[in-house]
This record gives C-alpha cells, structure tokens and sequence, in this order.
C-alpha cells in the first residue's frame, strides 16, 4: 500500500466518522444477543473514488445475556468474563468490510474490555487477582468483601454532592428533589465503588484491526468483556469504519 494510497483511506475514514456521531443514542434490545444496526452511507465524491474500495462506517450495539444468570437475579458485585468474538465476527461478515478498524466500547462504568485468552480457569484468575487489588467495601452485597475497606462512593447517604452530581440524576430521570424520590435513588445504588476502580484500571475500550476481511489479532486472543459488578444484561457498541 503506497503513500497515496494510505492517504486515502485516512481521509475517508476521517469523514466516515463524522456521521458515527449520529449514532450514540440507539435504542437497545433486552433479548439475549440482540442488537440495533445503523450504516453510514456519508461520504465524499473523493473518498469513493479511492481504489481501497468504497467507505464503510457501521454501528450496531449488542446485548450480552451474563452466562448461567438466572431470571430474576440480583447484582452481587459478581465477576465474570464474556467472548464477544462470535458477535463481532458476524458483524464484520455481515458488513464486507476488507479493510479498516473495528472499534469495541463498554456502554457501562463497572464493565470492562480487554483483548486476552478466553479459558475458564484464567476468568478464575482474572477475578481473584482484581479483587486483591480492590477489594470489594465491607458493606458490600460481594461475597468477597473484606472487613475494614470503605470507600467514599459507597456513602450513598451523602450522595448526590452537589448541584452538578444532583442535575446528572434529574438527567437520568430522578427527581430527587422529592424527598421520596432521593431515598428510592439511594435505596438502588449498589456498594460498587471497587467495580467502578477496576473498570478504570482494566479500561473500556479496545481497537482491532481489519485486513483483507480478517481481524487482526493472535490465535489464542479474544475480545472480552468483564463484568465486574454482575450478573446484569449489559451492552456493548461496535463500530465499523474502513472500506469495503
């Protein structure tokens, strides 16, 4: 691929990504797996022309089922680790997109996205080594919580703090200006401060690459999502941006 050539697929991409903004507020689905798909059909006259191929930026938000949750369960700070690789192979056969990037986003603050091996004793692993660094609060629903750990998220009495933190929930359609109302929003909110630590840390975002119709990663690597305050229904956005 010559200069010229990777030029092109820059600029492309770059507009490409304009229309992806559209995109942010999608309707998601409660059913195990199901997702909402939309196709960017915007870009330039010169951006076609390229000989890379016609551009290509697709979206499409999954919904991820927590593997053995049972119906009705409650969230317990659980841990646990998803493949997400069957759900982003099928998008990506399902675009044809050759060439480009797959873009792979948490829409959650206590979920987190690594690229890693995908074995059942290493999310073993995985859990008991994210909790030994945060530890969850002794008063805590976590089976694992540790006597003597508090945090200051998890002071839900003294929350929201502030204007700005009580205009986000009035946002998130909370009137906690009714006295009720603020006791019902504190009665929900979970002791999750080290979900929201470790989500930090682990980070919520990941970026593939795609070459000739192929995700460019190793043969023992998936995509995974690690739930770190589960079981829950979570989502997940994928993000196509490349040429067909």
């Amino acid at each position: 691929m010559n200069t010229r050539h990777i030029s092109s697929l820059v600029f492309g991409m770059f507009l490409s990504s304009a229309s992806a903004f559209a995109f942010h507020h999608l309707p998601l689905s409660s059913q195990k797996r199901q997702s909402h798909t939309v196709v960017s059909n915007h870009a330039s006259s010169s951006a076609s022309d390229t000989p890379l191929g016609k551009p290509i930026c697709m979206y499409k938000t999954i919904t991820i089922q927590p593997t053995g949750m049972n119906a009705g369960e409650q969230p317990r700070q659980a841990v646990s680790v998803e493949d997400l690789t069957p759900d982003i192979l099928a998008f990506l056969s399902s675009s044809n997109m050759r060439n480009g990037v797959i873009h792979v986003i948490s829409r959650h603050t206590t979920t987190a996205i690594t690229i890693n091996e995908r074995e059942s004793r290493l999310a073993q692993d995985v859990e008991k080594f994210v909790l030994r660094i945060c530890p969850p609060d002794e008063r805590s629903s976590s089976k694992d919580k540790v006597s003597g750990v508090r945090y200051l998220h998890n002071d839900i009495d003294q929350r929201p703090d502030g204007e700005e933190e009580a205009q986000r929930c009035r946002e998130n359609g909370w009137d906690i200006d009714d006295p009720e109302t603020l006791q019902k929003w504190r009665d929900q909110e979970p002791i999750n401060a080290h979900s929201h630590l470790i989500s930090m840390m682990l980070g919520s975002s990941e970026c593939i690459p795609v070459v000739d119709g192929q995700m460019v990663i190793g043969q023992w690597q998936s995509i995974l999502m690690v739930d770190l305050d589960g079981p829950r229904v979570r989502t997940v956005g994928l993000q196509l941006m490349g040429y067909e």
